[in-house]
């Protein structure tokens, strides 16, 4: 295999969790006894570029199909995260009435609704339906389609340049990315923005949060290797920020390469040395990232184990891609972990692809009275003990599995 950004040959494993599912294809009970089709989920890192991105098997339409799953307004943390965001891009970047928002990868309008209320003109781009008809419910206008050249050539012919791109969690989604981040360089302003946040790769590494790796993230992303792409597609980065979002993510901003005129941060030149410190330019970084999976994937299994011969119930919680990925890689199904709770409606009365577990309202907690709730969506743990710390009346606790098994304190705090 080639790199889709560099096509030098691919040689150095990272790390390989099987065949799956996609992590979003959820089962309905008519199709829940109907065979699913596995996929291979192998990540390999470029030596040349070091980017990390998986074996090429699933293609885009069906990863992100008509009745997508995820909506991104179901976390009450990704939406403060999401009214922050706007709230510091318009006194960053001055934009007002007379400015034009574009977020790519739109979904359910849960960034973009803070953008109208602040009465400033965007749109979105959104190609998975359910989600794109959610969004238009807000009122908020959506183009429901892929992004890249073509459709920002076809964009700036109707005037709908942007004064700021949004791109939150997608430059991992995109299979061709030297097209789809070009796509920018032909949509800004001449002296438009572009962010883009996505998990940092130092951190899934060395963090051990091997669950984040899943079919629709084709690319998993360095300061390095993004400073590249983006400068071999007509962008140049001016600044970049880390944040805590989804374990550990950046926010890069950059310009066009031909128009851009905003100063460089010295947050580029520390960031990047602080990742070659890491060793991230070095295979030496990447070899020990599957024995450390492994060990995660054995103490999961023994822990649901040992809690199903100590009679104790454990019920799952959050219906996550991540999630998904641990439980298909483990080999978990519902004998081990009944059922999983989620607030999203899209997913309840339908299974969990692969261990085909069924995912219930988060209401079933009270009538099933779990001794161990197992929190998979791990960065957003906390938001689910304030939610349901009720289960500790009966003395229930609550577990999180990566990085490492540990259970969650009463005030958010964890232990080993």
């Amino acid at each position: 295999m080639k790199c889709r950004h560099c096509q030098s040959e691919l040689t150095l494993p990272l790390i390989d969790l099987g065949a799956a599912p996609p992590s979003n294809a959820y089962l309905t009970r008519q199709t829940v006894h109907l065979p699913e089709k596995h996929f291979p989920l192998r990540v390999l890192v470029c030596t040349e570029c070091w980017l990390a991105q998986t074996e090429d098997y699933a293609r885009a339409n069906e990863l992100f199909s008509a009745d997508y799953a995820y909506f991104s307004s179901c976390s009450t943390t990704w939406l403060k995260h999401a009214e922050q965001y706007v709230a510091d891009m318009v006194q960053r970047f001055k934009l007002n009435v007379n400015s034009r928002i574009v977020e790519v990868a739109a979904n359910d309008g849960y960034l973009l609704q803070f953008v109208q209320a602040r009465g400033i003109p965007c749109m979105g781009i959104e190609p998975t339906a359910s989600t794109a008809i959610a969004a238009r419910a807000r009122g908020i206008e959506i183009i429901e389609d892929f992004f890249g050249v073509k459709l920002a050539k076809k964009m700036v012919v109707q005037g709908k340049q942007a004064d700021l791109a949004v791109a939150n969690n997608v430059l991992a989604h995109v299979p061709d990315i030297n097209d789809f981040v070009q796509g920018f360089a032909v949509l800004l302003q001449p002296s438009g923005v572009v962010t883009f946040e996505f998990p940092h790769l130092l951190r899934l590494v060395s963090g051990n949060q091997f669950d984040t790796i899943y079919h629709e993230h084709y690319s998993y992303l360095s300061l390095t290797a993004v400073q590249r792409i983006l400068e071999c597609n007509g962008l140049k980065m001016f600044d970049v920020e880390t944040l805590p979002t989804h374990g550990g993510s950046l926010r890069v901003y950059a310009q066009r390469s031909d128009s851009g005129r905003r100063e460089l941060s010295q947050n580029v030149a520390t960031l990047l040395a602080g990742e070659a410190a890491a060793g991230m330019t070095t295979p030496a970084f990447y070899i020990d990232f599957q024995v450390r999976a492994d060990q995660v994937k054995d103490d999961f299994l023994s822990f649901l184990i040992e809690a199903k011969r100590s009679e104790k119930t454990v019920v799952g919680y959050g219906a996550a891609a991540k999630g998904n990925t641990l439980l298909n890689y483990a080999g978990v199904k519902p004998d081990l972990l009944p059922c999983v709770c989620d607030t999203a409606p899209s997913k309840q009365g339908k299974f969990l692809p692969g261990s085909q577990i069924p995912i219930l309202h988060p209401s079933r907690l009270r009538e099933l009275r779990p001794d161990i709730v197992l929190v998979l969506p791990w960065n957003i743990a906390d938001e689910v003990v304030k939610q349901h710390e009720y289960i500790r009346d009966w003395g229930g606790a609550f577990v999180v599995a990566v990085p490492t098994l540990r259970k969650i304190k009463a005030q958010g705090a964890e232990n080993s």
